[in-house]
Formats: structure tokens, C-alpha cells, sequence
């Protein structure tokens, strides 16, 4: 009867053990799963912009601006890596393995005020439009249009994409992105002057 008991012991707690594999396995999977959805949504939120070409210029200049900077300030950190990381796309692949690299990459986002989340977003539209955009300096961009924190607001609709693209324009604007941009997402107020009594 001891054997008995014990092999069955022996076979639960196996089966605990498969149990928990398998659960963990399907967390995995499921954050996977999720993941890629949400890039989905991502990819087909850049996809169906309604951008004039001359909006989606500005936009891009934006966007590359900050990749270009986030790519520059990691290789001031990193300057012995400076020829292993040619592009930023060599950072975002090597940041994987490579945990030097990784930490100064998390510390540059955080010094820009940036997310994981808001560099996916770019680099989304980066790869969606760069092919076909030119890239606008500051003074032109102003020209064109008056308030682009407006204009994303009211026509990025995917929440992802609005925030990476704020804060791009905060980035380039101010030098750093604010950590709340939902709060001051009333560009309505700002065109209203007040009212002297």
C-alpha cells in the first residue's frame, strides 16, 4: 500500500509538473498572441493614415528625426560598438542578446521620455512610409502646419500610433517627450484665446 501511495504521489506531482509546463506554455503563447494582434492593429492603423502627402511628410520628418537621435545617443554611450551598430535596426536586433547594449538603450528611451511601445509605432511607420516621404526641416514644417499636435489627435485614431507620434513631436520640440501625454490632450482649448473680463 506504501509503494502504491508513493507511486502515486510520484505520478501527481509528474502531472503537476506537466500542468504547470503546459500553463506556462500557454501564458506564453497567449502573450504572443496578443502581442502580435496589437501590432496588427498598429500595422493596419499606419496603413490606413488619411495624410495628405505633404502631412505624412511632416510626420515622417518627425519620426526619423528621433530615430536618428535615439540611434546617435546610443552610440555616444556605446562608442566602442560604434561600427557594429551601424543603424538603428542593428541596435533594436543586437539589444536582444546583447545586455550592454540593452541597458544603454533602456536609458537612452528613458531619457527621451519614450516606451518600447512608442519606438514600435515609429519604426511601423517608418518602414509603412519612408519609401515614398521626403524629409522636412523644422522652419518648412512649421510652415505647412500650425498646430501637429492637433492634427495627430484628430486623425490617428489607433492610441498606440497617436502616442508614439506625439511624442516624437514632443522629442524633436522640447528635447523630451512628456510621460503623460492623455492629460493634455486638449488641443481645443489652446486654439480658444480667454476670456478677459
Amino acid at each position: 500500500v506504501d509503494h502504491k501511495l508513493q507511486a502515486l504521489e510520484a505520478h501527481f506531482k509528474e502531472l503537476d509538473f506537466i500542468k504547470d509546463n503546459l500553463t506556462q506554455k500557454f501564458e506564453d503563447h497567449s502573450k504572443t498572441l496578443a502581442n502580435q494582434g496589437a501590432q496588427d492593429e498598429l500595422w493596419t492603423a499606419v496603413l490606413s493614415l488619411k495624410f495628405t502627402s505633404m502631412e505624412l511628410n511632416i510626420l515622417y520628418s518627425y519620426v526619423i528625426e528621433v530615430l536618428v537621435h535615439l540611434h546617435t545617443r546610443v552610440l555616444e554611450k556605446l562608442p566602442d560598438l560604434v561600427r557594429s551598430l551601424p543603424t538603428l535596426a542593428s541596435i533594436l536586433r543586437r539589444k536582444v542578446k546583447n545586455k550592454r547594449i540593452r541597458v544603454v538603450w533602456e536609458s537612452v528611451l528613458e531619457e527621451y521620455g519614450l516606451q518600447e511601445g512608442d519606438i514600435t509605432a515609429l519604426c511601423i511607420f517608418f518602414v509603412a512610409h519612408g519609401n515614398q516621404a521626403e524629409h522636412y526641416i523644422a522652419r518648412v514644417r512649421q510652415m505647412y502646419v500650425r498646430d501637429i499636435n492637433f492634427m495627430i489627435s484628430n486623425m490617428v485614431k489607433n492610441q498606440a500610433l497617436q502616442d508614439g507620434l506625439l511624442k516624437a513631436v514632443q522629442v524633436i520640440e522640447k528635447g523630451k517627450a512628456e510621460m503623460a501625454p492623455k492629460e493634455k490632450k486638449s488641443p481645443l482649448k489652446e486654439l480658444i484665446p480667454p476670456v478677459k473680463s
